[in-house]
């Protein structure tokens, strides 16, 4: 299968560094996206070079196999069936390796796909990662893949890092424009971590391309993002799981639709088709739906929505016309309409929307009303 860009995963097994050549035992943060172009997978690759110096799988939220499919799950540790070695869960009762799941490792290799927004938990499982291994002079090895969003356009203002979480855990944008390596590299400097990090380029990659531009094929990278297209909304739509709109969970297509049981979408369309608003709506096509969430929030009720259909990437900002909706929303139904309390990804406090968004003031402005004439600093970019 030909490919425009060739992953970290490819380079480094083909061209091992010195650092994996002269590894005696390597410990591997993967999941089942972590797949070569023939779709090997990354333990099934190293263990080929490596053999028994592969000593150890670790895995971030959803699991290994991402077989976990809501949030707040939490997965077993395990072992591998075929490879016998361990398999520690790093969404478990510890989000970060302990001292004896590091045991005898002299090199830790990351390869995970990330989605390009911040609320995406692998780089925070990465970043405790890096911390781990500082702490027992494990060098780390990251593994390129392409940010799917591209690395030319963010959206948001940087995180508030008084809500700092588990969904955001350094002062970046929403949409960050980075890869899962230059992101390891910058919380290592600006946290001040130390670790030994390395990361194994792409090769054949440019900044400006999007995921379909990289000749690659989609894995799901978690299991409620089994489209490009749920990715390419992602940075606006994860803001509903603050909500209690449902965000598609229990559906085929999560986050590209929308909507509640009290929700009427026609009334909602009618709304966004107000000129003021055309900004909001660059690049992207409303269409009013129907569906009935398996799981999830309003499981088994009929909910009417939209489903958001990105028309041109390169103007669509998918954070502007989420904030949108959700101002529509709550002027139209104002009594049905809510917050949602904590907890939410191990925070008890603080709201979801607001370690969501990174500070409360997308929530003050949302609560405005459509007609508020509040400033919009949370969408700088």
């Amino acid at each position: 299968m030909k490919t425009t860009v060739r992953i970290g995963l490819e380079v480094a097994c083909d061209e091992p560094p010195p650092r994996l050549r002269e590894a005696r035992a390597v410990g591997l943060l993967c999941n089942q996206a972590s797949v070569d172009a023939q779709f090997t997978h990354a333990a099934d690759r190293l263990h080929r070079l490596l053999g028994p110096r592969l000593a150890a799988l670790f895995g971030p939220q959803h699991g290994l196999w991402s077989t976990e499919q809501d949030n707040m799950v939490e997965t077993a540790h395990a072992r591998h069936p075929r490879l016998g070695i361990p398999v520690h869960s790093l969404y478990s009762e510890t989000r970060t390796p302990t001292p004896a799941m590091l045991a005898g490792l002299d090199l830790f290799v990351v390869d995970l796909q990330d989605v390009g927004t911040r609320v995406y938990t692998y780089v925070w499982t990465v970043v405790n990662c890096l911390r781990a291994c500082a702490a027992r002079g494990i060098p780390v090895l990251v593994l390129e893949r392409p940010n799917p969003l591209g690395g030319e356009i963010t959206e948001g203002a940087p995180l508030d890092l008084a809500f700092r979480s588990f969904v955001g855990g350094a002062a970046i944008p929403m949409r960050h424009g980075l890869t899962i390596g230059e992101l390891a590299e910058f919380c290592n400097r600006e946290f001040g971590i130390g670790a030994e990090l390395e990361s194994v380029p792409l090769q054949g990659h440019d900044r400006a391309m999007l995921w379909p531009e990289t000749g690659r094929t989609w894995v799901p990278p978690s299991p409620n993002l089994p489209r490009f297209e749920g990715a390419l909304v992602y940075p606006g739509q994860v803001l509903l799981e603050g909500t209690n709109l449902s965000e598609g969970r229990g559906t085929t297509t999560p986050f590209e639709q929308f909507g509640a049981p009290w929700l009427d979408p026609h009334a909602l369309l009618d709304a966004a088709a107000e000129r003021a608003l055309e900004p909001a709506f660059r690049g992207v096509t409303l269409r009013p739906v129907h569906f009935e969430p398996t799981f999830q929030k309003h499981a088994g009720r009929a909910c009417g929505g939209l489903f958001l259909h990105v028309t041109d990437a390169a103007t669509f900002r998918s954070l502007r016309t989420t904030t949108t909706l959700l101002r529509l929303i709550r002027t139209l139904w104002p009594d049905e309409f809510a917050w949602l309390p904590p907890p939410y990804e191990y925070e008890t406090v603080k709201l979801p929307i607001d370690i969501l968004s990174g500070s409360t003031r997308l929530r003050a402005y949302v609560d405005g009303g459509a007609s508020s004439d509040a400033p919009e600093p949370f969408l700088a970019d």
